[in-house]
């Protein structure tokens, strides 16, 4: 049973990335394309494609050749867009480095990439610098002034004469993009991204998630990540909106520019919903602007979802995607937010919903793995065929390893990740499930659930839980507040009171490490 997408089908152009993302910059030289909001320094759309251009022709000078790999580690600011699109358009390949990496994790990735060029910060140079030692890299450059070491150049001592068109590509088979996917088991691994495959997802955004010209898009997801990277950075650039960068997430100065720029929508990850959702300050603010919450990256539960949008009076609602798949395949339009549910497919789209067991597709409100084709498919795992055909099939359906299930209406709703489902007595408990529900207990701040292994029950559904300042909540008695209100087998057997939850940039829950613990 394949379902479609409810949207028309919409034209992919067969243009290069940063063809299609700075699309309008010549019209609209002179609006602000990308503010630093730390500090409020901007950067028009005129100022930003004359950057890009001059990028692009200095590393043709400086003998960068097209299909080399540039590393670009660095948190979010006005030039990541600079160095990202100046490498595309002369031909290059960006591999996103996650900026908290340290120098071993870094060179993994330098290693597998054969990044000849590493684009970062003066903060980041001491761990850029060690991870660079034994690779294949020529130079390193940051993006802004290094007290460090003052032979490394800033960014636009690579600037040359402006390049006029895009170096020459072929869009459907050339990759422009690779992002590393964490995974929950050994190394990560390279995501082949083409300009075909980003500049599809973006047009099958728009369709469903449009940004208005001029409008302020708060971008504190980082752009490193598909999501961020993605649904932030390029997807306002190409529609002519004003992309407004945080460095990290910070409530204070989140709340203070959502409040300055009159924000609409919010794209955002859950543990900022839970900020949102929880914390006294944001009665400090104006956040009339805000229309809707947008949730992605991980799975926020309905009853979070409805605690944030009865605060802040907007919609709070979910998108799904992943790296390997540019990253969005459902998203829920304006208006039509579902509790629970991470929206329809967007246009020219299809999925399956599959027995893992069986490999039968399973009926309308059958749980089952999600599979995914469409024209946002990556192109493969660098270097990893035998990881590409584990997960893309001889029929081009991608298995994305989540678990749930399309009701009549072509909503769908996920349950799990298939390898984090907890087996209790044989029956599958979904840790995301139960944390949808701890959350919302009155003295809990933040939880996460793992099953630990047990000899008579196979694993145990076992939560750690971050209690609100002051709270006397006790383990007793939060597992029979649980227990009122679910089945016998998705009771909690056990209960640690933690200090925080391990969360990677994106917000997803670290399980892996509180399994270890």
């Amino acid at each position: 049973m394949i379902h479609t997408s409810p949207h028309p089908s919409v034209a992919i152009p067969d243009v290069p990335l940063t063809d299609h993302v700075l699309r309008h910059a010549d019209r609209l030289a002179d609006a602000p394309a990308l503010t630093d909001g730390a500090t409020g320094r901007s950067l028009t759309y005129g100022e930003l494609a004359d950057a890009v251009r001059r990028l692009a022709g200095g590393l043709g000078e400086a003998g960068f050749s097209p299909g080399e790999a540039v590393a670009l580690l660095a948190p979010n600011c006005i030039e990541y867009a600079i160095a990202f699109h100046g490498a595309a358009m002369a031909g290059l390949v960006v591999t996103t480095v996650n900026p908290t990496y340290t120098a071993s994790e870094f060179r993994h990735q330098l290693q597998d990439s054969e990044a000849t060029l590493v684009v970062t910060t003066a903060a980041a140079l001491p761990v850029a610098t060690e991870g660079a030692e034994g690779t294949a890299v020529r130079r390193i450059v940051t993006v802004d002034d290094s007290e460090v070491d003052s032979d490394v150049d800033h960014l636009d001592a690579l600037y040359g004469p402006p390049l006029a068109t895009h170096a020459a590509v072929s869009p459907a088979t050339d990759v422009v993009a690779l992002p590393y996917s964490s995974g929950t088991t050994g190394l990560s691994k390279g995501v082949m991204l083409t300009h075909r495959n980003l500049v599809a997802n973006l047009v099958q955004v728009e369709a469903v998630l449009p940004v208005d010209e001029g409008e302020a898009v708060l971008s504190v997801l980082p752009f490193f990540h598909i999501y961020g990277m993605q649904v932030l950075m390029n997807l306002t650039l190409a529609r002519g909106g004003h992309v407004v960068t945080l460095a990290r997430f910070d409530l204070p100065l989140f709340l203070e520019l959502a409040q300055q720029h009159r924000i609409r929508r919010a794209v955002v990850v859950p543990p900022i919903v839970l900020a949102l959702a929880k914390h006294p300050l944001v009665d400090e603010y104006d956040l009339s602007s805000l229309q809707s919450l947008f949730s992605g990256a991980a799975p926020l539960g309905a009853e979070l979802a409805a605690e944030a949008a009865a605060r802040l009076d907007c919609e709070a609602v979910q998108g799904y995607g992943m790296t390997e798949l540019s990253p969005v395949t459902h998203a829920t339009p304006d208006g039509q937010g579902r509790p629970g549910t991470i929206g329809v497919l967007v246009p020219d789209t299809e999925c399956r919903v599959v027995d893992p067991a069986s490999g039968d597709d399973c009926a309308v409100g059958d749980d089952g793995e999600l599979w995914i084709r469409g024209p946002q498919v990556m192109a493969g795992y660098l270097n990893n065929t035998a990881a590409t055909a584990a997960t893309i099939d001889v029929d081009g359906w991608l298995h994305t390893g989540d678990i749930g299930h399309v009701d009549d209406d072509g909503h769908f709703t996920i349950v799990d990740r298939l390898k984090e489902l907890i087996k209790y007595k044989g029956f599958q408990v979904p840790p995301a499930e139960l944390e949808a529900l701890v959350v919302t207990h009155p003295e809990v701040a933040d939880v996460a659930v793992v099953g630990i292994p047990d000899d008579e029950a196979g694993e145990l559904p076992k939560a750690f839980v971050v209690r609100k300042p002051e709270a006397t909540l006790d383990e007793a008695t939060l597992m029979a507040w649980v227990a009122d209100q679910v089945a016998h087998y998705k009771q909690l057997r056990v209960v640690t009171f933690v200090d925080e939850i391990p969360k990677s940039a994106s917000g997803k829950i670290l399980r892996r490490l509180l399994r270890d613990e």
